[in-house]
């Protein structure tokens, strides 16, 4: 403003911290062959069953797997979805025809999506495919299908040779599962667990948060497992951080595995961290671009160091990080100490952040002995 007049002159002008919003973390992108396509497959916001079955049809014999999960998603309390449907099987990986992508590939035009799910696909190249796709976005988390009929050998088969993925971007259930669909043509046949798992990701994450792990949760509607796993079963499948569902007597069919398919010894070793660090990555990234062109100097530097704080301080109070106070649970360093001379000249602002995430309590051992009132203890 030119000021010409003497007086007292009023300017509104931002300081300190701005919020940082979390994104969503339950928006699932389905991809499979569907009864209705289009001739370019695009991903189309889905919100409801009645709402699937009007763009894309239902059940038929050559799509399988995409109808039934869909409805076990939403039944086990999803709610937003994009669907990708394909014509074959082939189309699903997907491609670029004159500048426009296709099958999973369309995906990447979809910034909501946080959860990947190809139902029922359960070979090499499809699911390298997706654990590709979400290591490349950097924000999305796959869930992979075992095959139909497969024994304990040969699902551990199927793990041991899934593309290394150090980062670990998916997760791995076994068996297929049943539900209880009225006058749905799949009812009485196995489908594949993932549409339900994403489902039971959505509902944890809506009323735990991302930071609950996703599993001793029923999975509703299912009535019956492919195969009934047992202790013995588990163990070694536990091992190979592969997740089963399994039927309890009077508790329901639930999840039970936290794994994600990193190798062992990673740092990446339970879904509920690998999903917590990437809605604070993606958050932090879609709430801080207004710092890129900024001043870079002390005062941005602070302000930064402020927001980001703030946002980890919720994070936080909402029980997803270890620590009796918040010194214990993060910290956000973005200062001469975390920059050199030459990187200001270079137009970088590099900020350091600490976050102990919590473990879900995968063994809970309670040791138990005698004891008398006046012994020692």
């Amino acid at each position: 403003m030119a000021y010409s007049t003497p007086g007292v002159y009023i300017e509104e002008i931002e300081m300190g911290a701005r919020p940082i919003e979390g994104v969503s973390t339950s928006t699932v992108g389905f991809v499979g062959v569907a009864e209705k396509t289009v001739e370019k497959p695009k991903p189309i916001f889905i919100s409801s069953w009645s709402n699937f079955e009007s763009s894309f049809g239902g059940y038929t014999a050559t799509a399988q797997y995409l109808a039934p999960a869909v409805y076990a998603f939403f039944a086990n309390g999803g709610k937003r979805c994009y669907v990708v449907g394909v014509e074959k099987e082939t189309d699903i990986i997907g491609s670029d025809i004159n500048g426009t992508r296709t099958g999973l590939q369309s995906l990447k035009e979809i910034d909501d999506v946080s959860i990947v799910v190809v139902p029922g696909m359960s070979d090499k190249t499809t699911q390298d495919a997706m654990i590709a796709h979400c290591e490349d976005m950097g924000d999305r988390f796959c869930i992979l299908d075992s095959k139909e009929g497969d024994g304990l050998d040969e699902i551990i088969a199927q793990k041991n040779g899934l593309m290394s993925s150090d980062k670990g971007v998916g997760a791995l259930y076994y068996p297929w599962i049943r539900m209880s669909a009225s006058k749905t043509l799949w009812e009485k046949r196995f489908i594949p667990p993932s549409g339900a798992v994403a489902g039971v990701y959505a509902r944890s994450d809506s009323q735990r948060g991302v930071h609950k792990a996703p599993a001793n949760e029923v999975l509703r509607g299912v009535v019956e497992l492919e195969r009934a796993i047992t202790n013995n079963d588990q163990g070694p499948l536990n091992d190979e951080n592969i997740n089963c569902i399994r039927a309890f007597k009077g508790r329901g069919i639930r999840i039970w595995g936290a794994r994600t398919i990193a190798p062992k010894g990673s740092s990446w070793k339970y879904i509920n961290v690998r999903r917590l660090f990437l809605y604070i990555e993606e958050s932090i990234d879609e709430s801080t671009q207004w710092v890129v062109f900024e001043p870079n100097n002390e005062q941005l530097w602070a302000r930064v160091t402020q927001t980001i704080n703030n946002f980890l301080l919720g994070v936080w109070k909402s029980g997803a990080l270890m620590g009796t106070n918040p010194k214990e649970a993060f910290f956000v360093k973005c200062d001469r100490t975390t920059m050199t001379e030459g990187d200001i000249n270079n137009g970088r602002l590099i900020a350091i952040i600490g976050i102990a995430p919590t473990k879900p309590a995968e063994f809970v051992i309670f040791q138990i002995t005698q004891w008398t009132a006046n012994s020692d203890n």
